[in-house]
């Protein structure tokens, strides 16, 4: 089944209805929603597109967020092309890579990217270039408003390729992973269930829309239960704070954010107990959240944060329980594999490893992807000779079946002869006081082949003793984990989706021990 097609079957009896309600003061009704998308679908159509490689054509968007971005989405799906989202962050070697790579039939810009990017367009063959803006200005608009509002949805099956997202590249080059029209949908039906979306939700959505978080994970869920989202155009816990206390039209229930949005929402102060009593649920991923800033969350609002697992090839994997009869959410864990995907833990050798033990983790299920644009070598790595999909992340799984990460395989440090996993380590450091959060990497030891270091985030003109801290540290972990050094900074280098880029902070102290 086209993903569009569920989308419209789950649009409410009155399409007069609020469906996405901006912060800038615009509304967008459900009715509004299905005659753009049948627009920009016509429109697309038009261009009589043709794909590569046997594939359907691919139109990329590289667009800030709004909601005709996401209109363009949802009108790509209803054409049957494929999605293609980039980080607007991009510049010109970035965007070149993923053109070539992609080979879209059709290339979305913003107005004021328009110089640079007509000739890379132009280079890379192709076909289309439109632009598109916040303002809800461009050319992509000004084409589609002249085509017919009336459009019938493409067929297209669940193995057929619905978008193609890239990893992060943090560590190598980046890869393109192919998502069908059965990914995203089994994966958002999942979710739905999971966390009991209810027909009077109400979505606060401020989270980027060129990555799965936000734009599969936040927007299917919405769009697959017509309830409406308040749309905030750029995060800004001012902002999310005002849309949660609003009482004016529908009633938030529901957040979406990464541990760092959390923790400005934290700083903030706005958020208290009787100002988040009508939220139902706060949901966290994207990157690993301390138990410490959880425990504060709970203090701070009386809500404990729901974490999550998921990848850009697998969608959601675990999630800790919606329900209180299900079981307690536990800071550090995220929680037991969702309904109907499989997670195990193997040993270097593949063999499963004993409950409790750390190994690498591996998934199967209706949510993961075809393999990797262009990369068949690469695809053949990433999956066991049984079919399970191996994630790269490193965990281990308690008696309960609440699965815990304790790190990325390529993140572990060999220290001396013994494994040190970097999650655990920064558990333990973000206890101590003064340390807002710590990422611990491994680097070129004379002695242990690798060094344990702690990179310590702390308050502006704070400072800390690190002898005393490693003191405190001896007391608690096995010495061969302690850190032999402490370095304090004041932010931690991130991915446009807050994940710690620990690759250039082993370049920045990769001489650490010289």
């Amino acid at each position: 089944m086209n993903l569009y097609t569920a989308i419209q079957a789950a649009l409410p009896p009155q399409l007069d209805e609020p469906a996405i309600l901006t912060d800038g003061g615009l509304a967008y009704t459900w009715g509004d929603l299905e005659q753009a998308t049948a627009m920009l679908a016509n429109l697309l159509e038009s261009l009589k597109l043709r794909g590569k490689g046997g594939r359907p054509p691919v139109v990329a968007a590289h667009v800030d967020k709004s909601v005709e971005a996401l209109l363009l989405y949802l009108a790509t799906l209803r054409a049957g092309a494929v999605f293609l989202p980039l980080n607007p962050a991009y510049r010109a070697a970035e965007l070149d890579y993923f053109v070539e790579d992609a080979q879209p039939a059709v290339l979305v810009c913003r107005s004021e990217d328009l110089d640079w990017v007509t000739p890379l367009a132009a280079h890379r063959n192709v076909g289309h270039l439109f632009t598109l803006n916040d303002d809800r200005s461009g050319s992509l608009l000004t084409h589609a408003a002249q085509m017919p509002v009336q459009h019938t949805v493409a067929t297209r099956e669940a193995d057929d390729l619905a978008a193609i997202l890239y990893t992060s590249g943090t560590t190598g080059r980046s890869k393109g992973a192919l998502l069908t029209h059965g990914n995203l949908l089994s994966n958002a039906r999942t979710l739905l269930r999971h966390w009991d979306w209810r027909t009077d939700d109400v979505l606060v959505h401020a989270l980027p829309i060129f990555h799965i978080h936000g734009l599969f994970v936040a927007g299917h869920c919405a769009l697959l239960s017509a309830t409406p989202m308040r749309w905030i155009g750029k995060f800004d816990a001012t902002k999310v704070i005002a849309q949660i206390k609003d009482t004016q039209g529908p009633r938030a229930s529901v957040f979406m954010g990464v541990p760092t949005m959390y923790g400005r929402l934290l700083a903030d102060g706005g958020l208290t107990p009787q100002s988040a009593a009508h939220m139902r649920v706060f949901i966290s991923g994207s990157a690993p959240l301390s138990a410490t800033a959880a425990d504060a969350f709970v203090h701070a609002t009386g809500h404990a944060i729901l974490e999550r697992y998921g990848m850009s090839e697998t969608g959601m994997l675990c999630s800790n329980p919606c329900r209180s009869t299900e079981g307690a959410r536990l800071p550090g864990s995220v929680g037991p594999a969702l309904p109907g995907v499989g997670v195990r833990i193997t040993d270097d050798h593949g063999q499963p490893c004993p409950q409790g033990d750390a190994g690498h983790v591996e998934v199967r299920g209706p949510n993961v992807f075809k393999g990797y644009l262009g990369m068949p070598d690469k695809t053949r790595e990433a999956f066991t000779t049984d079919g399970w999909f191996r994630t790269g992340d490193v965990g281990r799984i308690d008696e309960d079946g609440y699965v815990h990460l304790v790190g990325r395989a390529r993140d572990l440090i060999i220290t001396g002869g013994f494994n040190v996993y970097p999650a655990e380590v920064e558990a333990h450091l973000d206890r101590l006081p003064g340390v807002i959060e710590s990422a611990v990497i491994g680097v070129p030891h004379p002695d242990f082949g690798e060094g344990v270091v702690g990179v310590l985030v702390t308050p502006k003109g704070v400072a800390l003793d690190e002898a005393a801290l490693l003191a405190s540290l001896k007391d608690t972990i096995a010495g061969f984990k302690v850190p032999k050094r402490l370095i304090f900074t004041d932010d931690l280098p991130r991915n446009a989706m807050g994940k710690v880029q620990k690759n250039l902070l082993r370049q920045q102290y990769n001489h650490t021990f010289d």
